[in-house]
């Protein structure tokens, strides 16, 4: 959207369908916790909360979806078991709380202290851990984080038709293809990149064939 407002000799209708492209922001709540237990509170589906070491007691898994209407929390996902080298106390959980937001909204508008705190609150109310055990905390905004599938989206070929003509512009990753592309995503299409300018060439296609599939599984 900013790319197209900047360029000079864009088409009226292309110019249009760029103003009209939608993005959600994104707020990443860091928290650094003594411990956490293994399984939310009152969750059907598992064994009863245990409580122990931070190693023991954090739960399995990379991203946890939060299903419950009543919190603003979407997902977390809990950096130990990405790599222990995310975390430099191997006795401590570090976990990172993501809220979906539009900027300049009442979520974005928060302090980084009232983030930090809606953000425990909203894990003690699930069970994981208890007020205690937070540590310390960090608030990271990003804007334009997803690229939104409404709006002027439908129009996207127009906008493609015209970039793809300029010989020395090569549009890669998220933001720049508008798409949802993960990093790996992301990376495959900066290296189809590069390989057209090696080779001398402005075919765009083999950038805009990674991640052009219906569907995307999140690993196996």
């Amino acid at each position: 959207r900013e790319l197209i407002a900047a360029l000079d000799r864009v088409p009226s209708p292309v110019r249009e369908a760029a103003a009209g492209l939608v993005y959600r922001d994104f707020i990443t709540v860091g928290l650094l916790l003594k411990k956490m237990s293994k399984s939310p509170a009152g969750s059907a589906s598992a064994a009863p909360a245990k409580r122990a070491t931070a190693a023991e007691g954090r739960p399995p898994d990379n991203w946890i979806y939060i299903q419950e209407s009543d919190l603003r929390l979407g997902r977390l996902q809990i950096f130990n078991n990405w790599s222990p080298w995310l975390v430099k106390d191997q006795n401590t959980v570090w976990v990172g709380l993501e809220y979906f937001c539009s900027e300049g909204d009442e979520l974005w508008r928060m302090s980084d202290q009232e983030l930090q705190r809606l953000g425990a609150a909203e894990l003690e109310a699930l069970g994981f851990i208890e007020a205690e055990d937070l540590l310390d905390g960090v608030v990271i905004r990003q804007p334009k984080a997803y690229p939104a599938y409404f709006g002027s989206y439908d129009r996207l070929p127009e906008i493609r038709a015209f970039t793809d003509r300029l010989a020395n512009l090569f549009l890669i990753g998220r933001n720049g293809m508008h798409r949802y592309n993960n990093m790996d995503h992301s990376m495959l299409s900066a290296m189809a990149a590069v390989a057209a300018v090696k080779e001398g060439h402005g075919d765009k296609a083999a950038i805009w064939a990674v991640n052009s599939d219906g569907d995307y599984h999140e690993g196996q």
